[in-house]
This record gives structure tokens, C-alpha cells and sequence, in this order.
């Protein structure tokens, strides 16, 4: 009688401990692989498809590498950052860090991100997005602020998606219309200069591609390369003496300098086109600008279908948006210049 209790027993524990261990294996199932908090892809199981649980329960860090502070870039941030609020609420955390530009700092805080296991990355600029690039293969990352990511990456015959861990959004304006702006404006200008930072891939991108669209179009264009703001008078200075025009693609250094710039080109006369509109409003004459703002929200929105599970990053192609046609009012009426129709004044920091 004994033996049989005995055997009873033993078969109820053996019975409990297949439960319990049947139950951890099926919350290992559902963990994610990158150790976020970032939800699985949806399996098709009605947990998965619950995404407003998910939003309403979950809390989540968001990494955001900014390469420096200027108008453009601070303006994406806002953005990515309203439209994740407005989405998300208070179950978002931001952990912000700001390199200022110097992209080996940039590594630095990717480094610290991937460490301190956040949920997904954003890489405001270029270098933000080359460190995060080379600092992860498994967090979602998302890039804004950047021009060409086939170019940033190195990505031999680029389709619009970057696959893997990444995506984002760009800002690369239409820069065949770009080249067509100059000549709108000043129809009869022949010799152009393109100023930009060597550092910056993207600039140098740019001033490649609307270099030859200007050639096209009759004119002369050379290119003045600095390799950052310690050489950028210099070589500005050159620039305005040798030519009737400027150009001064996207570029993160220029934007931050944007003062150096006008305190040489305006005295000399030399009017200053740009490819956004924050360089415009600093020392330009127009540009064909999209909203930095604007932007950013565009992030934002897809980091939260990232992180609410109903999109697949490694699918996301890079997102772009559209362009307006903007002119600095204070520098066209100073030089002199008229307006073309179809143009609308850059608001001033006053205002």
C-alpha cells in the first residue's frame, strides 16, 4: 500500500514539473532576440495581433544620436519625437546625445545605446547613421537628415531599401531642379560655384550630381571642398571671388556655419543658393527646401509601426517628402534680386 502512495506521488510531481517547465519554454518563444523591449513580429497568433494592448501596457527606450545642433537636425528630432508621443504617450523614453559633429563621439554613444539594450536607435545625420550601422545588426534603426543612404552605406546599386536592422527617411532634394533653380532665377549666370564639406559623403554626392546638371544647362561649375569650419573661410573667400554664384548642397557644417558664409558673400555680392532652408534663412538667396519637421514625424510614425510589431523593418523602404519653393526676403532685397513667382518667404527667427 505504501509502494502505491509512494508511486502516486511521485507521478503528480513529475506531472507538475513537465508544466512548469512547458510553460518557461513558451515564454522564451515569445522573447524577443535582440533583448528589447521591442515586440516579436506578428505570427499570426491573437497575442501577436493585439497590438493596442501592446501600445497601451508596453514601455519603451528610444536612443537618438544627434551629430550636432543646428536648425534642420533639431527640428527632425522634434519631430520624431511629437509623433512618437502622440502615439505612444508616456510609455516612450528618450535617451538623447548630441556628438557634436564629430562622428568618432558618435560611435561612442551608439555604443552605449547598443549596451544599454534601447529598444530601437534613431540617427539623425550621416555619421549617426554610419556608427549605428556599425554598432548593431539587430536593434532597429531608423536614419533621418540623410541624403542617400545607398551612399552612406556603400550599398552597390541601392532599391530604395536598405534591408536588415534599417531604415528611415531622407531628405534628398530634386537636385536636377535644384540646378534649374539657379538658372531661373539668374538666366544669365555662367560660372558657379559648389561649396561643400569633403567630410560629408552626401555632400559630396550632391554637389557631384547638380555639378552635372548645371553643365548641361550651359554653365560653368567648379567645385571648393573644405574639410571643416577652419578652412571654410578661406576657401569660401575664393569661391565668391571666382564666381557669380554659390551653391551649398544639404551639408551639416555649412549649416552650422552658416554665418561665415553670408559675412563673406553678401559684401561681395555673391548670391548664395542652397539645398534646405535652414542654410537659406542663414545666408541664402532660395532653395527648393523640404520640412525638417516634417521629417521627423515621418520617423516617428514608423518607429511606432516598428514597435507596435505591424511592420517589418527589414521591409521599409526609405522615405522621402516633398519640397517647397522658399527665398530669403532680407538678402534678395539687399542684392537686389527679383523674386521669381511661385516662391515663399523664409519665416525669419523673429517671427
Amino acid at each position: 500500500m505504501r509502494k502505491k502512495i509512494l508511486a502516486l506521488l511521485l507521478a503528480g510531481l513529475m506531472v507538475m514539473s513537465m508544466a512548469a517547465c512547458g510553460g518557461n519554454d513558451s515564454g522564451n518563444a515569445n522573447d524577443g532576440s535582440t533583448g528589447s523591449n521591442t515586440p516579436a513580429a506578428d505570427n499570426g497568433s491573437s497575442a501577436a495581433d493585439d497590438s493596442t494592448s501592446d501600445t497601451a501596457t508596453g514601455s519603451y527606450t528610444i536612443g537618438i544620436c544627434q551629430l550636432m545642433e543646428h536648425e534642420a537636425l533639431d527640428a527632425a528630432t522634434k519631430g520624431f519625437q511629437d509623433a512618437l508621443t502622440d502615439a505612444l504617450g508616456d510609455s516612450i523614453t528618450y535617451e538623447y546625445q548630441n556628438a557634436q559633429g564629430d562622428a568618432a563621439t558618435c560611435a561612442t554613444i551608439i555604443n552605449g545605446f547598443v549596451s544599454g539594450g534601447v529598444d530601437l536607435i534613431l540617427a539623425n545625420a550621416t555619421p549617426a547613421l554610419q556608427a549605428a550601422a556599425a554598432g548593431t545588426s539587430e536593434i532597429p534603426i531608423l536614419g533621418t537628415s540623410v541624403t542617400e543612404y545607398g551612399v552612406a552605406l556603400s550599398i552597390d546599386d541601392f532599391d530604395g531599401t536598405v534591408g536588415g536592422n534599417i531604415s528611415g527617411t531622407s531628405d534628398l532634394a530634386p537636385l536636377a531642379e535644384q540646378a534649374a533653380m539657379i538658372k531661373e532665377w539668374l538666366p544669365d549666370v555662367q560660372n558657379i560655384g559648389l561649396l561643400y564639406c569633403s567630410a560629408e559623403q552626401n555632400s559630396q554626392y550632391q554637389v557631384d550630381v547638380v555639378k552635372a546638371e548645371l553643365e548641361k544647362l550651359g554653365c560653368k561649375a567648379t567645385l571648393y571642398a573644405f574639410s571643416d569650419s577652419n578652412d571654410l573661410s578661406a576657401v569660401c573667400t575664393t569661391a565668391a571671388s571666382e564666381n557669380e554664384v554659390l551653391y551649398v548642397p544639404t551639408d551639416n557644417t555649412a549649416a552650422n556655419n552658416t554665418g561665415i558664409i553670408d559675412n563673406i558673400c553678401r559684401p561681395a555680392k555673391v548670391p548664395v543658393f542652397c539645398g534646405e532652408e535652414g542654410i537659406a534663412r542663414g545666408c541664402g538667396v532660395a532653395t527648393l527646401s523640404i520640412s525638417y519637421y516634417d521629417l521627423g514625424r515621418t520617423t516617428g510614425e514608423m518607429a511606432v509601426s516598428i514597435l507596435n510589431g505591424k511592420e517589418d523593418i527589414s521591409a521599409m523602404p526609405i522615405a522621402y517628402t516633398t519640397v517647397t519653393k522658399k527665398y530669403n526676403a532680407d538678402i534678395c532685397e539687399e542684392l537686389g534680386i527679383t523674386v521669381p513667382e511661385g516662391y515663399e518667404a523664409i519665416e525669419t527667427e523673429e517671427a
